[in-house]
């Protein structure tokens, strides 16, 4: 099964696997979401939209509709 970081819940991590979808934002990439780097969901906005993610110590907050296109292996704790 194909997991994004859609779909993690709240205090859930996983690790990047893929992050090659032209349709994810260059700001993104710039800022962390890469193959290798660990994303932690901190919190759900209402509807849960956006996402507040901390990626690789920077703290993001992006739409449901972008985390569907980064791929993750979940990391379980």
């Amino acid at each position: 099964m194909r997991l994004t970081i859609a779909d993690l819940k709240k205090g859930e991590k996983g690790i990047i696997t893929d992050s090659s979808s032209e349709d994810i934002p260059l700001k993104l990439l710039e800022m962390g979401c890469l193959p290798g780097n660990e994303v932690h969901l901190l919190q759900l906005a209402p509807f849960s939209d956006p996402m507040y993610l901390n990626v690789n110590d920077s703290f993001l907050a992006i739409r449901k509709e972008t985390a569907s296109l980064i791929v993750i292996e979940k990391i379980d704790e």
